[in-house]
């Protein structure tokens, strides 16, 4: 699916969105004690990429974690700079980050990958890999699901990925996966999360 449908998706429904999910408190806590505790192992500055309205990259900067957010979607970034004016945020989309090479400590992705097709996300991760140090992190979260099949997600399609098959491809892109989780919260999709390691 390409960018701008699903920047355009979120947009028509952003006010909506950010009342669902768009504070840290709608986030479980074992996902907020292990992006935290993944970021404070990460040297150097990090972007949380497809960071929507800003929660997670707000939560980061309030403990010290040297982030910013990144969003394609205009509403999400607005809204975010009005609630989080501490923090820092701009517009921009995975497959372009605008850095320097090997310049980050690492990436988050926190479900912002969940509308790629299968067949487009080695190009992501690449870009991803290209702009972190080698050494540096990688963490992302996403819906676990015994093949990468789409599904109808409340604002637009995404992608079930079986983490095994996920973490390959991350592999393949330049990295070692350092651990993987998932689990089932009631009444939710099946969660699964992978962080790594930009390979030297």
């Amino acid at each position: 699916m390409s960018v701008a449908r699903v920047r355009d998706a979120y947009a028509a429904r952003a006010g909506e969105y950010i009342a669902v999910v768009g504070s840290i408190e709608h986030a479980a806590d074992q996902d907020r004690e292990y992006v935290l505790a993944w970021a404070r192992g990460v040297g150097g500055h990090i972007i949380d990429v497809g960071c929507g309205p800003g929660q997670w990259t707000n939560y980061l900067r309030e403990r010290g974690v040297d982030v910013e957010g990144v969003d394609p979607v205009p509403e999400f970034i607005d809204d975010a700079r009005r609630r989080y004016p501490d923090a820092a945020y701009r517009i921009g989309h995975a497959d372009r980050l605008d850095v320097e090479d090997a310049s980050l400590g690492g990436v988050l992705s926190w479900y912002s990958l969940i509308h790629t097709d299968p067949d487009e996300i080695d190009a992501l991760l690449t870009e991803f890999a290209r702009a972190i140090r080698p050494g540096g992190g990688l963490a992302v979260g996403f819906f676990e699901g015994p093949e990468p099949a789409p599904f109808d997600h409340a604002v637009t399609t995404a992608y079930f990925w079986p983490v095994d098959l996920l973490s390959s491809r991350i592999e393949q892109a330049g990295f070692v996966v350092s651990d993987t989780q998932t689990r089932t919260d009631p009444g939710r999709r099946r969660h699964g999360a992978i962080t790594a390691l930009r390979r030297h």
